[in-house]
């Protein structure tokens, strides 16, 4: 989905590149096959750089490796999506460098790619605290939203709680069935301690895939660690079916995000947004919440309801996100790329209805503290977006940048740790009813 540049976007590049054509590469030899990958070193560890500094990689072949003509094909995109620059590097001296300039806030996506290879990413952020939405907010968000929440709160939630065994000898386990708009349910799972006392409370979204059942665990292990935890289906199904249940849905539900994308009033997200509001409407009632803190956290999909859910329910006061999805959904249309729900960009009914459900809308209202993290070699959920979003977040916030990493699901746990070690430090310091410390953004020139 290739969109034209937008002004607001336009880009100077210096050339920076010492780069030749005829160049080498590593060829196999008798070893791991990761020992035969480039070295490729950024200039800054954290990835991040000021404006109109000179970013960029050291590549160096790995010691032993016989080196052949060939060379690594090279290309820089802006925001995962405008190339400005590519060629092939020269690796015949063993080692070779790309660098840019680039006088505006702007994510680099870089691919290195060894002839009949595969591909290798890199990133790097321009400014990243910089970058500002390509769309107006409408003027009509608050007010849709405000009425939104008026219909949801004209259906009583008529919970229903289904004891089940939790596994552990201290915590409680249920299912729960709560009535939703348009005639549908809320269905989930919740954990608690047993012992009588009030707790902190975490409301867990789950990512995008065709229908799926949850698992206790989910929820158990938070209960152990001394929360509340629900975790709910972001669809109409129920909780902990057979997979063959799942299996038997019909396609149309499989394949949700298409629902309603031409028509706010039908759009598929509107509904599951009001779902998550449902769920933590329900924890800041239980007489066991501690009252102090209202968590929502999840990953992807699970991020972007958060967004939603820590931007409308007032009671939010921690988020908890990692490679949010749904942000920047317009971006196609300005030199950005897309991520998911990958809405047709070709579609101007789309584009606007896709205004009501960006996760990038719902984060000025957001006041919670926020711990958010992004791969900046997603293209599931491109940097810019979340980067964008993060940035119009008004409470107190810390961005857990992955530098290497890819989306969640394609990433290795190493790639992950940026984020899944302040998320664990975060969760252990709020079940102990302490502040989280934030981490300042690594200083620039």
């Amino acid at each position: 989905m290739i969109g034209r540049r937008s002004p607001l976007l336009s880009l100077a590049i210096v050339p920076a590149l010492t780069l030749a054509v005829g160049s080498a590469f590593v060829s196999p030899a008798p070893r791991p096959q990761d020992a035969l990958r480039p070295v490729v070193t950024p200039y800054r560890a954290s990835g991040i750089y000021a404006l109109r500094e000179k970013a960029g990689w050291t590549v160096t072949i790995p010691t032993g490796a016989t080196v052949h003509e060939g060379g690594l094909a090279y290309v820089i995109k802006k925001n995962n999506q405008v190339v400005i620059q590519s060629g092939t590097l020269d690796l015949s001296s063993g080692n070779g460098r790309v660098e840019v300039t680039v006088n505006e806030p702007a994510m680099l996506f870089m691919e290195l790619t060894p002839p009949g290879g595969k591909p290798m990413a890199f990133g790097a952020a321009i400014a990243p605290t910089q970058l500002r939405p390509v769309v107006q907010r409408p003027r009509d968000f608050d007010a849709f939203w405000k009425r939104k929440v008026a219909e949801l709160k004209a259906v009583p939630e008529n919970p229903v709680l289904t004891p089940g065994e939790s596994g552990k000898p201290d915590v409680d386990y249920a299912t729960i069935r709560m009535d939703h708009v348009n005639g549908t349910n809320v269905h989930g799972q919740i954990a608690r301690p047993r012992k009588p006392g009030k707790y902190p409370a975490m409301l867990i979204l789950q990512w995008a895939s065709p229908p799926y059942r949850l698992w206790s665990p989910w929820v158990t292990d938070r209960a152990a660690e001394g929360w509340i935890a629900l975790n709910i289906q972001p669809h109409n199904v129920l909780p902990t079916e057979p997979q063959s249940y799942y299996n038997s849905l019909p396609n149309e539900l499989k394949n949700y995000h298409t629902i309603g994308q031409q028509d706010r009033e039908k759009n598929y997200f509107v509904e599951m947004y009001l779902r998550g509001y449902r769920a933590a409407d329900y924890l800041s009632r239980l007489p066991d919440w501690d009252g102090k803190t209202l968590l929502v956290m999840g990953t992807s999909m699970g991020g972007q309801q958060s967004f939603a859910v820590a931007g409308l329910h007032p009671k939010v006061t921690h988020m908890i996100v990692n490679v949010p999805a749904g942000a920047d959904l317009n971006a196609a249309l300005h030199g950005r790329q897309a991520g998911y729900p990958f809405l047709p960009s070709n579609d101007p009914k789309s584009m606007e209805t896709a205004r009501y459900i960006d996760a990038i809308n719902f984060a000025p209202r957001i006041r919670a503290t926020s711990l958010v993290g992004m791969g900046f070699v997603d293209t599931i959920s491109p940097p810019a977006g979340i980067w964008t979003a993060y940035n119009l977040i008004r409470g107190p916030k810390e961005a857990a940048a992955m530098v290497d990493s890819p989306h969640n699901n394609f990433a290795t746990p190493e790639q992950q740790r940026p984020y899944t070690s302040r998320e664990a430090e975060w969760l252990s310091a709020l079940a102990r009813g302490e502040r989280v410390r934030l981490k300042k953004a690594p200083v620039l020139p």
